[in-house]
């Protein structure tokens, strides 16, 4: 039998090419490639970003978006049979009667749900179902921060611009408004339940920028803001006593004979019985579709990701847009191989870290807008074949992330990424003392069911609220908007 060899931390055939970025270290630091001009990003966009590459995508052939390109694994859901005949159930008899159900545990959800009893609904006429357990979602793993334009050198409209540039102006006007404009307040709102924000000696935010931000805006908790936030909304959702049904994914919508939606359909994962939800409003908050593996990228996202709320939205007459882009962050983990896809957030390359090539050279600006990021990640590997090779043979490139020390000081990345650096010391890998390999992984579903700034659809009696909701963020949406996203 042959003998099992087990790698610990980096193998030597990597180790020659992280020498060479120890080699260009002091001449890289303070200095940055120049930003790529409008021309240059679209350009780099055609060349090498996935949503450009042939054969992933195909039109729609049934529903209200007939004739649109997305996709083709979210084509094939759209047009997918239902799981079951509504006929096989009996809809005349709920098991709940209520004025709002919240489909999805994840911070819009929970949000949703604590928005409906401030403005008066009792608690015990809002009932959220959950596919898994409450709070098991995208937004746990959440890492980089939350935007909001609350100093004096920043405002809404700025943020507003940033908003709809980096999406390449696609964005629905209104809806980036009322973002923008509530973000301020939604901060202010998570620090009254109890969230932990970075903060200065003085107790003012240290605020980050991101990818594709003008301004200084960023609101982190270390590198686990989403888990911080999810924390403080969950605890108040619990004190509340807010009914929750765990492990009962919705598989279908209700609608009457006027067409509105009515309620929905669960399916329970453990004894596989139905119960059905009779309500006044429908809120959808399921999330992404990150484990569609979308062109067969690993993805950051949850196990739930599986676009579960569009689909339903859909067979219910709602109109979907932006479904032909898909978010790819830049910096997901290549190295080592248990930890393919998972997210490193933006907030590395904010704090310093900068991506270089297997020759220890810089080739991009590190924060431009996360598409023309990854893009620029996928020319260095596939067309200059300058990337670094793992043992398994993927390839990616460096973020030198000791840099991060360097630039401000000792135990600046252990304070700022702790739970960073513990997953990678789990692999006998410091990346405080060693750059690490990325390459981009499946992020975000930039698109959506289409919403107003109220959360309403065109389908009465049903809204949706963050992920599963589209116009907000365009053709790309920027770091720290997803969060705040969730809670508008």
């Amino acid at each position: 039998m042959a003998e099992l060899i087990f790698i610990e931390g980096y193998p030597e055939s990597m180790r020659a090419s992280i020498a060479r970025v120890v080699e260009t270290r002091p001449r890289r630091i303070g200095k940055l490639p120049p930003q790529m001009t409008p021309k240059e990003r679209e350009e780099i966009l055609e060349l090498c970003h996935p949503d450009y590459a042939p054969g992933g995508k195909r039109t729609v052939k049934v529903g209200p978006n007939r004739g649109d390109l997305m996709p083709n694994e979210v084509a094939d859901l759209l047009e997918a049979y239902p799981l079951i005949e509504p006929g096989r159930v009996d809809l005349a008899h709920p098991d709940h009667d209520v004025d709002i159900l919240i489909i999805g545990g994840g911070l819009a959800g929970t949000s949703a749900a604590l928005l409906a009893n401030d403005h008066g609904i009792p608690a015990d006429r809002i009932l959220l179902a959950n596919k898994l357990r409450h709070g098991d979602a995208n937004s746990m793993m959440a890492q980089g921060g939350t935007q909001a334009a609350d100093r004096p050198q920043d405002s809404p409209i700025i943020h507003y611009i940033d908003v709809m540039g980096g999406g390449h102006f696609a964005n629905k006007p209104e809806v980036v408004r009322r973002l923008v404009e509530d973000a301020p307040g939604v901060v202010h709102w998570l620090e009254e339940l109890g969230a932990v924000f970075d903060k200065d000696d003085k107790g003012l935010f240290v605020e980050l920028t991101g990818g594709g931000t003008s301004r200084r805006r960023l609101h982190a908790c270390a590198d686990y803001t989403g888990m911080e936030e999810l924390r403080v909304i969950r605890d108040e959702f619990r004190n509340r006593g807010i009914p929750v049904l765990e492990f009962y994914p919705a598989i279908e919508l209700l609608t009457d004979e006027e067409s509105k939606v009515v309620g929905a359909l669960l399916w329970n994962i453990e004894t596989e019985g139905y119960k059905v939800v009779r309500a006044k409003a429908t809120v959808l908050a399921t999330g992404g579709f990150g484990r569609l593996h979308i062109r067969g990228f690993p993805t950051t996202n949850h196990y739930g990701a599986t676009y579960d709320g569009p689909v339903m939205a859909y067979r219910a007459g709602a109109r979907l847009r932006d479904t032909d882009t898909v978010q790819y962050h830049p910096t997901g983990a290549a190295y080592p191989q248990q930890i393919i896809g998972l997210l490193l957030t933006e907030k590395l390359r904010t704090s310093g870290a900068q991506p270089l090539n297997v020759k220890g050279e810089e080739f991009v600006f590190p924060l431009e807008p996360r598409d023309v990021e990854a893009a620029a990640f996928i020319r260095e590997c596939y067309i200059r074949d300058n990337g670094v090779t793992s043992p398994t043979g993927m390839k990616g490139v460096w973020l030198d992330t000791p840099l991060i020390d360097i630039l401000h000081g000792k135990g600046s990345t252990e304070k700022a990424f702790p739970a960073m650096v513990r997953m990678f010391k789990r692999f006998d890998i410091d990346m405080i003392k060693d750059p690490v390999l990325v390459f981009p992984t499946l992020h975000y579903q930039n698109g959506g069911v289409e919403t107003d700034p109220q959360g309403a659809t065109n389908i009465k009696g049903l809204f949706v609220a963050g992920e599963v909701s589209g116009g907000v963020h365009g053709k790309n949406r920027l770091m720290g908007n997803s969060t705040l996203d969730c809670m508008v």
